[in-house]
Order: C-alpha cells, then structure tokens, then sequence
C-alpha cells in the first residue's frame, strides 16, 4: 500500500465517523485560564508585554494627550503617522508634523516617518497581544509596520479580554487583522536577537482608564 493509499484510508474512516455534516465540532477547550478580575486582568496584560519588550504607561483620559506628547518628544520624533479617524486631542500636547494616513504615501515616504499613533481593535491579556483591524483610529496597516516608533492607545477595561476565544468573538475575520506581541523581532541562527526588521523596532502601549497614575511598566522591570 502506497503512502497516499494508506492517508487516503485514513481520511475515509475519519469521515465514516461523522453521521451529520450539519453537527457542530465541539470545543471543550477551556475559554480562558484561571478566573481573575478586571484589575488582575489588566495587570496581566501590561505584565506580558512587557515580558515582549514593549513598553507599558498607564494613565487616565486627561492625562492621555500629555503623555503621548511626552512619549514622542522622549523618541525625538519630528513626524509623527495619524490615521484619519484618530481623535485630534491625543495630539494635542506634540508639536511633532502630523502626517495623514493616505493611499498614495510611498513606502520611501512612511519610512521618513518617526512615530505612529494608533488605537486598537482588542488587547488580549493572557498572551500580550494587541490587535489592529484597520478601524478609523487605527488606518491601514503599512502605517503599523514601517515606522519605527509604534505608540498604540488601549481603552481600559473595554478593550481588554482575558483570553484568544474572547477577542475573536469581538473581531471581524473579514477586516485586515495585525496582530502584535510586542515589538517586531527576529533571531538568526546562534540567536542574535534583532528588532525592527518587519515593524517597529520599539511599541509603547498606553493603558488609558481608572484613577491618574504616573506609573510604568518597562521591559526588564521586575
């Protein structure tokens, strides 16, 4: 019996087994792990991004233009990417040019562009990813990936879920779906770590919600 015979073999005796094709497959996996609250749900999130090396400011709505102001004069950033759905007062506080989300930018054009400031689609705490789904605050990918300063705003608790079920239950598979754990990094055979090779070398996510802090939660912090 040849290797096709015996794969095809095992194709029929699978399908043999299904009596309806109208039957749902069950999924028994657990939906998310552990129960947590909100607040632990949250601190999850900001934990596992920074074990991906992005960088965590928590801050409320008020704060919120100040320290994206703060973060793109920290980069030194003289241009910065807006998607044309981004509400104008995250900007407020910088006086970096503001550079408009268009179709006919050219790559040479987006790679002379410091920063991009975003929102998100969902935040998922258990994995440490940020998901884009190319929404008016967010605009279209290309934006995400050649600049080299990524700063993108988590609304707090709304936009957060514990779990991968959980975000796809919110995101719509027909939109173009970016998603991110932490800054773009590859590694070569002995295991040099590189950044920035297929997005931005550094990703700053803002927690926006709950009472002021002014603390952050940096890669490496303990």
């Amino acid at each position: 019996m040849s290797s096709r015979e015996r794969i095809l073999g095992r194709v029929r005796r699978a399908l043999a087994e299904v009596r309806d094709e109208d039957t749902p497959v069950e999924r028994a996996y657990l939906r998310e792990h552990g129960a947590r609250s909100v607040v632990e749900t949250v601190d999850l999130l900001a934990e596992n991004l920074a074990d991906y090396r992005a960088l965590v400011h928590r801050c409320t709505e008020a704060e919120l233009a100040a320290t994206i102001g703060r973060l793109i004069a920290r980069r030194g950033s003289g241009t910065v990417a807006v998607p044309t759905g981004l509400p104008p007062e995250w900007l407020a506080a910088t006086e970096a040019e503001q550079v408009a989300d268009r179709a006919e930018s050219t790559p040479h054009q987006l790679d002379r562009v410091a920063s991009v400031v975003t929102g998100c689609a969902v935040a998922i705490a258990e994995t440490g990813t940020i998901v884009l789904d190319g929404g008016p605050d967010q605009g279209r990918r290309r934006i995400t990936l050649v600049p080299d300063h990524h700063i993108c705003v988590v609304r707090v608790p709304d936009q957060v879920v514990s779990s991968v079920p959980q975000a796809l239950e919110r995101l719509d598979p027909a939109r173009p779906l970016t998603w991110i754990s932490g800054p773009s990094a590859t590694s070569d055979i002995e295991l040099d770590r590189v950044e920035g090779v297929h997005g931005p070398r550094t990703l700053e996510v803002v927690l926006v919600g709950g009472a002021p802090q002014s603390s952050e939660v940096n890669a490496g912090d303990s």
